[in-house]
């Protein structure tokens, strides 16, 4: 079947949208229509060749929402006319992580991240970003990565818990394990960081710090759970001193767009003994160093941790996540900045870049 979809082709070029011959499901496959398709970060990486110049040409979009339209042989537990949710890290139930309790490291992930062959256009061949490729009208997606979930949550909101919501919540509950009473700084409050907002006010800290050189994001975060805001590392140092009564940060997290290797030490730095510093951001795949104070690292018992959709297991945590909304716990209609046509792609991440919006999200009624 023709879906239109966008493209990145080389290395900083535009979102391309052309017509695409979509190939058809296998057995174990569904074929979705796509409703709404976030403007992550993460796909801008792959348009950039921050991981590999290989990555291209892709359709990437990994966050998303739509209606299952047809169901592969093999499939149980959906059917036609299922609202469902993607998940850019598949849940096979098998392998030793899965096994585990830790979905968020599935095998097939690593498997799926670089993509697999769905689309065909005028370019040729052209892969789907983590097997999903919420960029294009219509998809065809592994059972594994997707979630169904209840046909009364809006699906812009289902969308949008199915990356950003679920990967920001969970860097403070279950990455850092945010206590009640702790103070805790959030580096970067876009559309992954107000959601770590949400989930450390959530989880009972006395004290949320954001920090963001954006100030419609530091003001945002306020309205989200913040309890203070600052433009900068520098400045929120004092602020934790203060408001911990010199003990130091128990949990500082970044989630930046762009994890710079200069962000590190001054996090760290914010974290008192025994505290964690997070890092749910992603960067060039070519950044290998980081500087630390080795001393203070060891001898004040700090802990650095890496966070992958923030430990979230998909099949159990997105209707966790939509349960809350619906009791009014969590919010999510709020984080809705803007909403694009698909052939409006490049404006969305122009906006991304330029600080103007949250979470800016692709409507295919548009």
């Amino acid at each position: 079947m023709k879906t239109r979809a966008a493209a990145a082709y080389e290395v900083n070029g535009p979102w391309v949208v052309d017509e695409f011959e979509l190939r058809d499901p296998g057995p174990n496959e569904l074929l979705v229509k796509m409703s709404f398709a976030g403007l992550c970060h993460s796909d801008e990486h792959i348009r950039m060749g921050d991981f590999t110049e290989a990555a291209l040409p892709m359709v990437c979009g990994h966050e998303g929402s739509g209606i299952v339209e047809y169901v592969g042989d093999n499939v149980r537990g959906f059917a036609v006319g299922d609202h469902v949710a993607a998940s850019f890290i598949p849940s096979c139930g098998r392998c030793p992580s899965c096994a585990n309790g830790e979905q968020y490291l599935c095998d097939n992930g690593a498997e799926i991240m670089a993509g697999d062959t769905k689309f065909i256009g005028p370019r040729g061949e052209v892969r789907a970003m983590s097997g999903i490729g919420t960029f294009s009208e219509y998809s065809v997606v592994h059972e594994n990565s997707l979630v169904p979930v209840g046909d009364w949550y809006p699906l812009e909101t289902v969308s949008l818990c199915s990356c950003g919501v679920a990967t920001g919540w969970g860097s403070a509950v279950n990455v850092a394990q945010v206590k009640a009473g702790d103070t805790v700084v959030i580096i970067g409050t876009g559309g992954i960081g107000v959601n770590a907002v949400q989930g450390a006010a959530m989880a009972g800290a006395a004290n949320v710090i954001a920090v963001d050189p954006v100030e419609m994001k530091r003001e945002f975060a306020q309205t989200m759970g913040a309890t203070h805001a600052v433009a900068s590392i520098e400045e929120a140092g004092p602020l934790v001193q203060e408001l911990s009564w010199g003990r130091g940060a128990n949990e500082v997290i970044i989630t930046v767009g762009d994890a710079t290797s200069d962000l590190f030490a001054p996090a760290m730095g914010l974290v008192g003994k025994g505290g964690s510093l997070t890092l749910t951001s992603l960067s060039d795949m070519a950044q290998n160093d980081i500087s630390l104070n080795t001393v203070d690292f060891a001898m004040s018992g700090k802990h650095l941790h890496g966070s992958i959709y923030g430990y979230c297991n998909p099949r159990a945590d997105i209707p966790k996540l939509l349960r809350l909304y619906d009791q009014g716990k969590l919010k999510l209609d709020e984080l809705v900045t803007q909403k694009y046509s698909l052939d409006d792609i490049n404006e969305g991440y122009r906006a991304l870049h330029a600080g103007e919006i949250i979470r800016g999200l692709i409507d295919y009624s548009m």
